[in-house]
């Protein structure tokens, strides 16, 4: 609930503050936040779906008393990849509300 929150509140709180301090959506340091803000959610999206399927895995090992399946360590290394791009973009977004380079 609180991440699904966040996706929507954080563009249009966002939007909001960017007019409201005389900034254009269109100043390079915005406009290269909003992308990577795109690219943290692309990679963000499937984790989402992957933590589903981890669980049900997990889940359904524990119930029957056996071994996580191979699946899981596959799923769950896909899950750990996609936690490098995704948190790069977000230093990179954290990065240019600081710097605000021209």
């Amino acid at each position: 609930m609180f991440p699904a929150t966040a996706v929507v509140a954080q563009p249009v709180t966002g939007v909001l503050l960017t007019w409201n301090l005389g900034y254009a959506l269109s100043d390079a340091w915005i406009f290269w936040s909003i992308i990577l803000y795109v690219i943290t959610g692309a990679f963000w999206l499937p984790v989402v779906w992957m933590q589903m399927r981890l669980r049900d895995l997990a889940t359904a090992a524990a119930a029957s008393g056996r071994e996580l399946p191979a699946t899981y360590h596959r799923l769950f290394w896909s899950w750990f990849a996609f936690s490098f791009p995704a948190f790069a973009a977000v230093l990179g977004i954290f990065w240019l509300m600081i710097a605000r380079p021209v």
